[in-house]
């Protein structure tokens, strides 16, 4: 389905974006820049990992559980930051971590080229009581990823 090629093909370029800025970028920048949730380059590099991982068993529960799915929800009430910071990514080698956050969209975006388009529709329900289906989740993936990929970019030419 053209739908999802492209999302996926939006998806590696901005990955090839994001990766270039990063490699480019210097250990005491990406370790002390803060954004507004007071998240440091290599936390929101990290969340960007977290985000790849939780949507990818999404897109594969959606695909075979029955909808609408109750799956756990990791970005919203605050979750999200105890993942960043269990996994301690601003401690975290930052070329190691380039290389997760390279190679877990690069997984997402060829689970999202090989979705069952008839399963376009299944819904999952948020923490917040949200419904949203398949196919909204993975048009939302490059939007959320673009998001962050400007937040760097942002922070990173101060």
């Amino acid at each position: 389905m053209q739908l999802l090629e492209d999302i996926s093909k939006d998806t590696l370029e901005l990955l090839d974006e994001l990766e270039g800025i990063l490699k480019n970028a210097d250990n005491i920048s990406v370790a002390t820049k803060r954004n507004s949730q007071n998240r440091a380059v290599k936390q929101i590099v990290g969340h960007l990992v977290d985000s790849a991982s939780n949507n990818t068993h999404r897109i594969i529960h959606l695909q075979y559980q029955p909808s609408p799915l109750i799956f756990p929800d990791y970005a919203n009430l605050g979750v999200n930051d105890k993942w960043i910071a269990i996994q301690d990514y601003n401690n975290y080698n930052w070329d190691d971590l380039i290389q997760l956050m390279k190679y877990t969209n690069l997984h997402i975006t060829n689970v999202m080229k090989n979705i069952d388009t008839s399963k376009l529709q299944n819904r999952w329900i948020s923490a917040l009581g949200e419904e949203y289906t398949l196919e909204e989740m993975i048009i939302d993936y490059p939007v959320h990823f673009k998001l962050h990929l400007d937040e760097i970019k942002d922070l990173l030419d101060e």
